[in-house]
């Protein structure tokens, strides 16, 4: 029985009579590569989290270079929630960490952005002694394990591989002059200029070639609004929410399993790290009235930027190399491993301490820095249960504490003895 075309519903009638070209996708795919369109606005909306992280890398002096790119308009709307839900612009630290005072043993869990990036990047900035320590640390273990192995299974040592870790390695650092608000002035904080150079010189192609000044104005207005951001002088109160002149012993660890601990000297000439590590949730640091309204400006700025770059139609593959090379810079920056220094926080060596055993390390530390080795005890053996001869050590250390830890300070204050002891290995 045939259908008549007449009892149809009227949308069905119309999909029967539409004829399809093959060719439409190919012509729609060649228009959408030849000049992607919406393509830029859309991206100016994803990433925002790596926009944050790159100017918390950066920010501390007038000039924060973070290069113009996508994920700026995303990170502009949420510096908004921040501010006012939070009252605070920098992120929280994207590694854990734990941070000991080295004479009272209280430990608070680090906050800090500065913090969290030292400890991170540790295994970069490390002085070399601390790597030929550890080298040391890593052959004496492998050669214990290699000669315990053959004892109980003859040739079997052939099938162990090189261990990665070995015991606890402490590095004893002193700290030097707080520089507050530096952003350091290195390699990475240099870039963001270069780039920014190359996004106008890449903008004023289609300018100078075609006449098309849109994509030179987006990119101007996107340098000026990024370049603003990033110098509200809040990001400096909360980057460095501390004193300075700190005559505090503190320790930096990851905890329970880690390889390293850092202990921090304080000569009453760093940040109170104990201060730092907390600063960034502290109260007194919250983002005042004029930032919230300056940060909503802001991003009822970056929102109209938005809009404009939509209407772009043409050379739009410009404005995508310029949010790409911008991009870059940003992922770069955010994960970019740096040195103390470049958070004006110099540090100087003093000595290494590392055994094979982690009990054995924290024995020879006390035995060298009062306090310091017996405060890491609980850290790095939870629930304090030790053995026999290890509660009769600390036992015996604890004891007389009080009087080495006197005696310590004392030599501390003499500069022949300082002096001597810094030059240690």
């Amino acid at each position: 029985m045939l259908l008549s075309t007449d009892s149809m519903p009227p949308v069905l009638v119309d999909l029967m009579r539409r004829e399809f070209d093959p060719g439409d996708p190919s012509r729609d795919f060649w228009a959408q590569w030849k000049n992607p369109g919406d393509v830029f606005s859309v991206l100016l909306i994803l990433g925002g989290d790596v926009v944050a992280r790159a100017l918390a890398q950066l920010v501390g002096s007038g000039i924060t270079p973070v290069a113009f790119s996508f994920g700026w308009v995303a990170y502009a709307v949420s510096a908004v929630v921040s501010a006012v839900g939070e009252n605070k612009l920098m992120p929280l630290p994207d590694t854990s960490c734990k941070v000991i005072n080295a004479k009272s043993g209280y430990t608070r869990d680090n906050t800090s952005w500065i913090i969290g990036r030292i400890v991170r990047d540790y295994d970069e900035w490390k002085d070399e002694k601390v790597s030929k320590h550890l080298k040391s640390m890593l052959d004496a273990k492998d050669k214990f394990d290699r000669e315990k192995a053959n004892k109980e299974v003859p040739g079997s040592s052939d099938r162990l591989k090189y261990p990665k870790q070995a015991g606890l390695c402490v590095s004893v650092y002193k700290a030097g002059q707080a520089q507050v608000g530096t952003p350091g002035y290195d390699f990475v904080y240099w870039l963001g200029f270069g780039i920014t150079i190359l996004q106008l010189g890449i903008a004023a192609i289609p300018c100078g070639v075609f006449g098309d000044w849109g994509i030179f104005l987006i990119t101007v207005a996107g340098i000026l609004l990024s370049y603003v951001t990033g110098s509200l002088p809040q990001w400096k109160e909360e980057k460095w929410a501390c004193r300075d002149k700190s005559d505090k012993d503190v320790i930096l660890t990851r905890g329970n399993g880690s390889q390293h601990a850092i202990v921090v000297l304080g000569d009453g000439k760093g940040f109170d790290l104990e201060d730092l590590a907390a600063g960034q949730t502290n109260v007194d640091v919250s983002a005042p009235e004029k930032t919230r309204f300056a940060l909503t400006g802001l991003a009822a700025l970056w929102i109209l930027l938005l809009i404009t770059a939509a209407g772009i139609k043409q050379n739009t593959w410009f404005l995508l190399a310029i949010g790409g090379v911008g991009i870059l810079q940003n992922i770069f920056v955010a994960g970019k491993m740096r040195h103390p220094r470049a958070y004006g926080m110099p540090l100087a060596l003093v000595e290494v301490i590392g055994l094979p055993k982690v009990m054995d390390t924290l024995v020879e530390v006390e035995k060298k820095y009062p306090y310091a080795g017996a405060n890491m005890v609980d850290t790095f053996f939870p629930g304090g249960k030790l053995r026999g001869h290890e509660e009769r050590t600390w036992n015996d250390l604890a004891q007389d504490a009080a009087a080495r830890w006197k005696a310590w300070k004392e030599s501390r204050n003499n500069p022949s003895q300082q002096n001597h002891r810094i030059q240690a290995p």
